[in-house]
């Protein structure tokens, strides 16, 4: 649904990554582009990703001078991936692989990556503090409402607004989140022995990861940097405020016991301000990504867990795939199916009987 007829007016709804490079690339093809955040600022909050190749190729692909150089510069290529057990003890250790000329798998905090984009994209299309309420479209343009009242009416909308978006409640009423039984903690600390040289560790469980570590190499002061998350499988609260609560607290102290001394020391030496904390979610395919001139992306889309390191990759790609195809007819009406795309579940849009 991307590149139509120059000159469109275009509402992006979220600036996370998928956001920003979507409107990135419809800037640069003359398309009146307005970014609507429900931050006040761009939000660089957050913590380490490690960007699959995938993820680097999309960006690679977007073809905006000077944005690979940025992304690469902005993080290092993971080395080596090291998987342990509980007490600690080595069960497989391998290099990251790649071909001569083959670009890497970054180990790179998310700042990185959104600064990055941010550099290349015209901030005049920025607008915070633009909380989405609603939506509603005709054959004549698509209008977004916002919960101060403001209103904006164009050609196309883009719901970029991550898993709890907006855009998809009321594109896809029957989506749900599906929660996958973790509360997950992910941190940023100063450290320059545990994890070094493009390392990533993980720490498996029977059913899994209990704990990962990277390696995010210097901060602007030049001090090493270790990214990592911890999972506690446990049963989700009926009611928000528990939930909150909950993600207030920190790793507690008999679940980071489980853990190596020398990992536990790692998660115990991070301030409180470097830590987020969520409940791990994602959702089952949907039956419509793209309804007549509203489209979703990201998490807004397909949503998927964290443990699969693809979630940002995922966003990208569906960023380059609109942002760099001619768009169908805005009044045309779209199915999906589910399809496989690099291991992880998807839609691709087609033309459904009805429109044809």
């Amino acid at each position: 649904m991307s590149s139509a007829p120059a000159g469109l007016r275009i509402a992006v709804v979220g600036a996370g990554s998928s956001g920003l490079l979507l409107a990135l690339m419809l800037q640069r093809q003359g398309h009146r582009v307005s970014l609507f955040e429900r931050s006040g600022r761009l939000r660089t909050d957050g913590c380490g990703i490690l960007l699959v190749k995938s993820g680097v190729e999309a960006v690679a692909a977007a073809a905006v001078p000077g944005l690979l150089d940025d992304l690469l510069a902005g993080g290092h290529p993971v080395q080596r991936f090291v998987f342990r057990n509980l007490r600690g003890d080595l069960i497989e250790a391998s290099p990251a692989e790649r071909e001569a000329g083959e670009l890497p798998s970054l180990l790179i905090h998310r700042r990185a990556i959104l600064d990055a984009l941010w550099r290349h994209l015209d901030p005049s299309g920025f607008h915070g503090d633009h909380v989405l309420v609603g939506w509603s479209q005709s054959e004549d343009g698509v209008e977004a409402r916002f919960a101060d009242g403001r209103q904006w009416r164009g050609d196309l909308l883009v719901g970029a607004d991550g898993i709890f978006s907006r855009v998809a409640a009321l594109l896809c009423p029957e989506r749900r989140l599906q929660y996958l039984g973790d509360r997950v903690w992910r941190g940023v600390v100063t450290d320059a022995t545990f994890c070094t040289g493009g390392d990533f560790f993980v720490y498996a469980r029977g059913r899994g990861i209990y704990a990962n570590f990277f390696d995010l190499g210097p901060d602007a002061q030049g001090r090493g940097r270790t990214h990592w998350g911890f999972f506690q499988e446990e049963e989700l609260p009926d009611d928000r405020e528990t939930r909150q609560s909950l993600l207030e607290e920190g790793v507690p102290a008999a679940a980071l016991a489980k853990l190596p001394a020398d990992a536990a020391a790692v998660i115990a030496a991070t301030a409180p301000e470097g830590v987020v904390a969520n409940w791990s979610f994602d959702i089952d395919p949907l039956p419509a990504l793209v309804a007549g001139r509203v489209a979703l992306i990201g998490d807004a889309a397909h949503a998927m867990s964290s443990s699969q390191a693809r979630g940002m990759t995922a966003g990208l790609e569906d960023a380059v795939a609109h942002g760099s195809r001619r768009a169908p007819r805005p009044h045309r009406s779209w199915r999906c199916r589910p399809t496989r795309r690099s291991g992880f579940r998807s839609c691709t849009a087609i033309r459904s009987a009805a429109a044809k």
